[in-house]
């Protein structure tokens, strides 16, 4: 099974460096929904989707890792792990407002600071998500299909976004950028298994992020945004995870 699940894990982390060295010129999606905008919507509602259905009770596995696993004595019955995701929330919060400011200005160098700060961020992002395809609370076939599945359509919007607003800089450093960190993330997951109590740590961190970026940099604005592609690919989505629990 662990060999099994070595190759699946390998396969996502090429699927996730694949998006983002290519998804540019596949424009993926184009035969399920019309127009670019609509099939981010379409994906921005898968990403939610998971982030409510399977994200947040994760949660509470999580929380349930860490109290069992740690020698020290925990107050609140674990709650802290609530408190970690949230900083993960407020990190990525921080530093798309920071990036926002930068990138108001006129000037060349706050524009290319804006750009490190997202690409800088993304890409420990990308690596603790890839990191994550090795090592999880729940180490089946199919948690890491689903896994893969939601974070690659997450990263398909992630993709896009920082197209949109970076162009010919992002394509030419920032995509290469986020590809490698997509392998390097699963390479370290082979080489190095963190205790539990620390993955579980990780899993409420990224899972703040997760809610964030999905919830800021994925959904549909009113002016960009489509709302049916949106509620189909959240409903389609929840469907299929609700069974699976």
């Amino acid at each position: 099974m662990q060999t099994e699940l070595n190759i699946e894990s390998a396969a996502a982390a090429l699927l996730f460096c694949a998006i983002f060295l290519l998804v540019g010129k596949l424009r993926p999606f184009r035969r399920l929904v019309r127009g670019e905008r609509s099939a981010v919507s379409f994906g921005a509602g898968v990403a939610t989707a998971y982030v409510f259905v399977h994200v947040m009770p994760e949660l509470n596995s999580a929380r349930r890792a860490f109290a069992e696993s740690t020698s020290l004595p925990l107050r609140y019955e674990g709650m802290s792990i609530f408190y970690v995701s949230l900083m993960g929330f407020l990190l990525f919060y921080g530093l798309d407002h920071l990036r926002k400011r930068l990138h108001e200005s006129s000037a060349k160098e706050r524009v290319e600071k804006a750009f490190i700060i997202s690409i800088s961020g993304f890409a420990a992002y990308v690596g603790l998500m890839s990191y994550l395809l090795v090592h999880n609370l729940e180490d089946t076939p199919r948690s890491v299909a689903l896994f893969a599945l939601a974070i690659a359509v997450h990263f398909l919007g992630v993709d896009h976004a920082l197209r949109e607003e970076y162009g010919a800089v992002y394509e030419r450093i920032g995509r290469l950028v986020l590809a490698a960190m997509s392998l390097f993330g699963w390479a370290v997951g082979m080489l190095v298994t963190l205790p539990r109590s620390v993955l579980a740590l990780m899993i409420a961190f990224i899972s703040g992020a997760v809610i964030m970026n999905s919830s800021i940099t994925e959904l549909p604005s009113e002016s960009k945004g489509r709302f049916l592609p949106f509620m189909y690919g959240g409903l389609a989505y929840g469907l299929i995870l609700l069974p699976l629990g």
